[in-house]
């Protein structure tokens, strides 16, 4: 099995360190626009496996050219190339897997591209990080062994260990990013109808064991393909996890235009962005740096099973990996994409086409995997004594 790394930043980076440990890969590419970096890192791996190479991803003849020396490529690009890459990857007659993009549409635009990957016989599955991805994987497993499928809850958040004011936060991914899961709208299932609910809403207490004063709200992107996958189900919602008084914090700046990217002012003469201003303000203020960092995770499946009504909850705590100094944000998110990548190149996922997480990605062998790389997820399953009636 030859696989290859597109971009060889935090993820690709991740990504490459856990595929040198799998015996059955033959050939690692780790393809970067800074090559000399790339190879940095890649010497520290200290595995002959590793061939690094340039790649300018706006070139399409280099893209082709690298895509195509590997059997499986891992796209740890921005998420604006995932389209290309994916339309590269059925072009070449290669599988690949990306980290999502559902901003933008760019999943939307992969997941179109079914029918050319199956004519190619090539597998391509996109958004597999931790949400989405995860979270998808284990909705999936949880409703792949229920009749019917009534209700789908999930509760995910990357949090330092030791909280800090004024936020209560510090920064585990792109602030970019968490600017737009809080400031774009959110989506949720109510009694089977896609409802759209302001971000930051709807804030409850949640409890996770060895953690104290928690809370849940709503923010955008975290259905992804799961009202697509799931038309029936009657009450689907995701709400990310900080630590009490964060949202109601950071709700303010939301409420001030300071997220949006449209709010603009003039400074002596000068227009300046306020996103762009606060961004700065907070990466100096909030930034992780060598603090320690966990990932939590509740994913709450409930459906009926041989006419019981039956749930099955999955539960993960992921903390940052002090050996080889990777958060347990990037720990989650890489081990996640590297493990379905070798899925597909071992022939445990053989189904061609474009497939969200959820429909195609095996979740007892995704469980074992994790397992295997230090991240353990449970799973408990509730039924009650009732039979359920028509």
């Amino acid at each position: 099995m030859k696989i290859a790394v597109l971009g060889a930043g935090l993820m690709g980076k991740e990504v490459a360190r856990d595929l040198v440990r799998n015996p059955n890969i033959e050939k690692v590419f780790l393809a970067d626009l800074n090559k000399e970096q790339a190879k940095q890192f890649a010497d520290t791996l200290q595995s002959e496996k590793v061939e690094v190479l340039q790649l300018d991803a706006t070139n399409d003849e280099q893209l082709k050219l690298v895509m195509s020396k590997a059997n499986v490529v891992i796209n740890a690009l921005f998420y604006t190339f995932n389209e290309r890459v994916a339309k590269t990857a059925i072009e070449v007659g290669v599988h690949c897997v990306d980290l999502g993009g559902h901003i933008g549409g760019a999943t939307d635009q992969i997941l179109k591209l079914n029918s050319e990957a199956q004519a190619k016989g090539v597998t391509l599955i996109p958004d597999l990080g931790v949400a989405p991805g995860m979270i998808n994987i284990l909705s999936g497993f949880g409703a792949s062994k229920l009749d019917h499928v009534k209700s789908i809850k999930i509760y995910v958040g990357g949090i330092p260990v030791e909280k800090e004011p004024p936020l209560e936060y510090n920064v585990v991914f792109s602030l970019e990013g968490v600017f737009d899961h809080y400031t774009d709208p959110s989506h949720v299932v109510r009694n089977g109808v896609l409802q759209e609910i302001p971000s930051l809403s709807e804030v409850e207490p949640f409890y996770f064991k060895g953690f104290n004063g928690l809370e849940a709200f709503h923010t955008s992107g975290g259905l992804s393909t799961l009202p697509e996958s799931y038309p029936d189900i009657q009450t689907l919602e995701y709400k990310t996890v900080r630590y009490t008084g964060h949202a109601e914090k950071f709700k303010l700046l939301v409420d001030l235009g300071l997220t949006n990217k449209e709010t603009e002012v003039t400074v002596n003469g000068q227009k300046v962005k306020a996103r762009d201003v606060l961004r700065e303000v907070l990466e100096s203020k909030i930034g992780l740096g060598d603090k320690q960092d966990a990932v939590l995770l509740r994913v709450i499946v409930s459906g009926e099973s041989n006419e019981e009504a039956v749930s099955y909850e999955y539960e993960m705590v992921t903390y940052r990996d002090q050996v080889n100094n990777e958060t347990a944000m990037a720990q989650a998110t890489a081990n996640t994409i590297a493990v379905v990548a070798q899925l597909v190149g071992d022939g445990t996922i053989d189904k061609r086409g474009v497939y969200p997480p959820e429909k195609v990605v095996p979740g007892e062998a995704y469980i074992k995997e994790m397992e295997h790389r230090g991240v353990k997820i449970t799973e408990i399953k509730h039924r009650s004594t009732n039979i359920v009636k028509g």
